[in-house]
């Protein structure tokens, strides 16, 4: 355990005393994933006297205390990527979502595009130098902690402490709470047959010495747990999971091929168990780094067989892929998908993959379609989109015609959908499939 500076706690107040720095019209960040400082959140929702707060964050864990109903008119969410408890606010309209590349988000602070008021962090405890860290994410928070006026903060005296570009000085808070808690933590999400099939088409298509980006998730996790027989992978991603863990364990992750920070396992942020946690508590060879560092292409592509697996809520048959939305509902956000997709497509022996289930709805509806729902998010374009993945196959798209796209496509599309996607195409463009 590191040693931290003496008296420090003397400075701390509750976290109702932290945020009544917070006055009406401002515009605040606030801390995501699993670093969200839900008792400052609960304590900025207890304020009645608050009118027209912005805050600016991306994915918020636990309770949607700031986004509730009950807060329109006071706080006002504003995501740059919409998880659970920001969606009904966005969809009501008492919320704003924000379509940007994850990787671009920290110039908007640092140029004062979004001229942040304040930052609403939870940090680890000071070392003896009088550090503290952003811990598990650090993301745009980086920036916004540089940029911002006001660093509040809960210092979690749980809070891992973790290498790279992730310090803020104790001197640099102008006002925290300390706490005692848990982080908040995301469960494995529930997989199947479908899954598993994805994951093994996905790993059929990672090579020794690849550098991998991948997300959290049933299919990830798939693809994860079928990569024990690969050699000296290496992993440079936005976002860290429990998945990567065995791998790191048994050897298979030693990421000495990589040109970008070799022998460090590189993120952005990480969500997790409470093991992931424990893994990454002063863990030198992991580096948490802001995500205009992380996800820069130009960074990205320099690394060898950059394996880059993304997920789709719908792929049109030209190749379109929607990630952000279903048609006019916001689902979750751009992200960093283009990023590592582009990334992947330009790293020497790189495969840019997109892999979905062929079907939503317990079979009700396919996510390969002739045409993606009015309102629908293009995340990434179809001059961009190479492989794509269900659980029917995995099939390159790069370079072939509209006509070819969309007969790969209608292979690896659920067998109940073949003949309707081909009678589609028959008239919209005239089309005669096999």
């Amino acid at each position: 355990m590191a040693r931290t500076l003496a008296g420090w706690r003397d400075g701390a107040v509750s976290a109702a005393e932290v945020v009544q720095r917070l006055s009406n019209n401002q515009r605040v960040f606030v801390h995501g994933a699993a670093a969200t400082p839900m008792p400052l959140l609960e304590a900025l929702a207890a304020r009645s006297d608050l009118a027209s707060l912005w805050l600016y964050h991306l994915h918020l864990a636990g309770p949607p205390v700031v986004t509730a109903a009950s807060q329109e008119g006071r706080l006002r969410s504003v995501s740059f990527f919409t998880g659970p408890n920001a969606r009904d606010a966005v969809a009501a309209g008492r919320g704003e979502f924000v379509p940007v590349f994850l990787s671009d988000i920290p110039a908007l602070f640092q140029r004062r595009a979004i001229d942040l008021d304040a930052a609403l962090v939870q940090l680890s405890p000071p070392d003896a130098q009088g550090h503290c860290t952003l811990g598990p994410s650090v993301d745009a928070t980086r920036a916004a902690v540089d940029s911002a006026r006001l660093v509040l903060a809960e210092i979690n005296l749980q809070m891992p402490r973790t290498h790279g570009c992730t310090v803020v000085p104790l001197k640099r808070v102008d006002a925290f709470t300390v706490t005692d808690r848990p982080l908040i933590e995301a469960p494995a999400a529930p997989s199947g047959a479908v899954e598993a099939a994805i994951g093994q088409h996905v790993a059929d298509l990672v090579d020794d010495g690849a550098t991998l980006q991948m997300g959290i998730g049933a299919i990830p996790d798939a693809v994860l747990a079928r990569l024990g027989d690969k050699r000296d992978l290496g992993v440079h991603t936005e976002m860290f999971s429990d998945g990567l863990l065995p791998l790191i364990e048994q050897g298979v992750i030693t990421n000495r091929l990589k040109a970008v920070h070799p022998g460090r396992t590189v993120t952005s942020f990480a969500m997790g168990s409470r093991k992931l946690f424990d893994f990454i508590d002063d863990n030198a060879l992991v580096e948490f780094h802001p995500c205009d560092r992380t996800n820069d292409t130009a960074l990205i592509r320099k690394n060898p067989k950059v394996t880059a697996i993304n997920s789709a809520l719908e792929v049109d048959l030209s190749g379109q892929v929607c990630a952000d939305s279903i048609g006019h509902t916001i689902f979750s956000g751009i992200g960093g998908q283009m990023d590592f997709i582009r990334g992947a497509a330009l790293s020497e022996g790189g495969r840019a993959v997109i892999a979905l289930p062929s079907t939503a709805a317990r079979g009700a509806v396919s996510r390969i379609t002739a045409t993606l729902k009015p309102g629908a998010g293009v995340v990434t374009t179809r001059g961009h989109v190479h492989w794509v993945v269900t659980e029917y196959g995995a099939v390159n798209l790069h370079g072939l015609t509209l006509r070819a796209r969309a007969e790969a496509l209608i292979s690896i599309a659920h067998p109940d959908f073949r003949a309707s996607l081909r009678q589609e195409m028959a008239q919209l463009r005239h089309y005669v499939l096999s």
